[in-house]
């Protein structure tokens, strides 16, 4: 969305990806992404949330393209695990985010798809919903296309002094920006790697039962259920329900296959037969393995690198940083353009691991 917002703004733009742009490596290449303005205490988020919402209607009215289903996101706060949610409830009466919250009884009423055992509540967001995040990709490519940009199959490395190289020479432009996900550790050892773990997240859809639209996304709300680590989606377009328990796999980015982990199956399967009991005994019909570069604090990177003033570093996901793409990508172009700063919470240096009440993410 950085490359959009340039070729927006009439800069000459050219995009090189190592392979076909919306490849099945990307970070954000599967079916779909929860947005949802859930951030706990942290307000800044909460508004890009928020204003990213219209940006992705807007792009659907621009492109014709199906890219946002709103069927809300259920939030649900463990016993003895909810200062993250609390704090969620006080940011949005502060900004005037529309939200329910549901007490155990209440969830097996509007929610019977959820058991909502271990539960002490449960917040309801229903201006949430879900990305199509492939779509999304392929779609982001396709106008920058028709906004005079050009795509570029290559394989962009850094020398010993971190800077980018195609083919071996350092990239000539006045501006280059680097946004390749969990490769920038590696690409950047000094300056990107010692503030960053890259993890890969397990993904399993799971059929639905015959004659039933209860899991649909006309029905169902996509979920977080930080308290088991664990986060999901309901059907749409047929896909399944999509459920993650996170236990971060390590993984080699260039040599590893993207497969599914065996024991992760069986753990998935547990969480799924405790929390939704209406798809015990139903098949996993489809995989992803997906991996994702975390900072210690959650927050994005942002930042020129020190010594290459024209070499934006634009990452840093979390796991949270797709739903925020139009945003984010605005942003960054004007960061870029040197239209204003970086927030300090964008910049390289040292950061602090933040406990799951202080986290944007909730992690």
């Amino acid at each position: 969305m950085t490359a959009v917002s340039l070729a927006r703004r009439g800069v000459q733009v050219e995009l090189i990806d190592r392979w076909e742009p919306g490849h099945a490596r990307a970070t954000s290449s599967d079916y779909n992404r929860v947005i949802r303005a859930i951030h706990g205490k942290d307000h800044f988020y909460t508004r890009w949330a928020r204003e990213a919402r219209l940006r992705w209607l807007e792009l659907e009215q621009e492109t014709g393209q199906k890219l946002y289903y709103e069927c809300g996101a259920l939030i649900l706060a463990t016993e003895g695990h909810c200062a993250w949610e609390d704090n969620t409830c006080a940011t949005f009466d502060a900004l005037g985010v529309p939200y329910h919250t549901y007490r155990p009884d209440d969830v097996k009423t509007f929610f019977p798809q959820f058991d909502p055992k271990g539960i002490k509540y449960a917040i309801h967001e229903p201006e949430a919903g879900m990305i199509m995040a492939h779509r999304a990709l392929i779609t982001a490519v396709a106008l920058l296309k028709r906004l005079g940009g050009t795509i570029r199959r290559g394989h962009v490395t850094t020398d010993s002094a971190e800077r980018p190289c195609l083919d071996g020479k350092p990239l000539e432009a006045d501006l280059v920006v680097v946004a390749t996900g969990p490769w920038m550790a590696d690409m950047f050892p000094r300056t990107v790697k010692p503030i960053s773990v890259v993890a890969g997240v397990n993904v399993l859809y799971h059929s639905t039962p015959d004659g039933s639209e209860l899991f649909d996304q006309s029905r169902m709300p996509c979920w977080i259920d930080h308290g088991k680590g664990s986060f999901g989606l309901p059907s749409v377009e047929g896909s399944g329900v999509k459920a993650a328990v996170v236990i971060p796999d390590q993984i080699d980015l260039d040599n590893d296959e993207r497969l599914i982990r065996q024991k992760m199956i069986s753990r998935t399967r547990q969480y799924i037969d405790h929390r939704l009991p209406g798809l015990k005994g139903q098949r996993v019909v489809d995989s992803k393995f997906n991996q994702i570069i975390i900072t210690p604090d959650t927050h994005f990177i942002l930042d020129f690198h020190p010594e290459h003033k024209n070499v934006l570093l634009a990452g840093g996901c979390s796991g949270h940083l797709l739903k925020h793409g139009p945003v984010f990508g605005e942003f960054a172009a004007g960061v870029g353009l040197r239209d204003f700063g970086t927030p300090d919470r964008f910049k390289l240096g040292p950061r602090k691991k933040l406990s799951p009440n202080e986290s944007p993410s909730g992690r």
